[in-house]
């Protein structure tokens, strides 16, 4: 049922987002400490400040009562996404090339669900990802959840 509900803030969601000049990343419903939460990241060219963040929030937070797609209670958090910015879409992963990634499989892959390294290239929903030497090709659809890792040496 949250997936469902997460794709239908998507559409909802996105086109908003877009007027506003701004991009929708990812959108989260999960519970934390006992309480529902939403969170949605956006961003944009030059980044997202706080205030663009609490623009956002006036602008979808009646449009999602309204609409009532999610079954709890929850507690709207609009925000960043940060350094360690999660890879959801294509442009996502092939802007990523060349940089470290942290992917989780939603099933084990080679006898693991948990990679880190460098993304090395992304074609026709594929990943290939070097972990020490090691290439490992993971399709986008298999995946449970992929991020950026910040390098702050770099």
């Amino acid at each position: 049922m949250s997936e469902q509900a997460v794709r239908e803030a998507t559409l909802l969601i996105e086109p908003i987002l877009d007027d506003m000049g701004f991009e929708l990343v990812a959108i989260e419903y999960l519970s934390e400490g006992g309480r529902w939460i939403l969170r949605i990241y956006a961003d944009s060219e030059g980044g997202i400040t706080i205030d663009d963040c609490a623009r956002i929030s006036r602008e979808i937070s009646d449009l999602l009562d309204v609409k009532d797609i999610f079954s709890q209670s929850y507690v709207l958090e609009v925000s960043s996404p940060g350094l360690n910015r999660p890879l959801t879409k294509e442009r996502d992963f092939e802007n990523a090339v060349g940089k470290n990634v942290r992917i989780r499989m939603a099933a084990p892959r080679d006898g693991r669900r948990n990679f880190r390294g460098r993304l090395e290239s992304f074609q026709d929903g594929v990943v290939r990802l070097n972990v020490n030497n090691e290439v490992f090709l993971l399709p986008v659809k298999e995946m449970d959840r992929a991020n950026l890792i910040y390098d702050f040496g770099e």
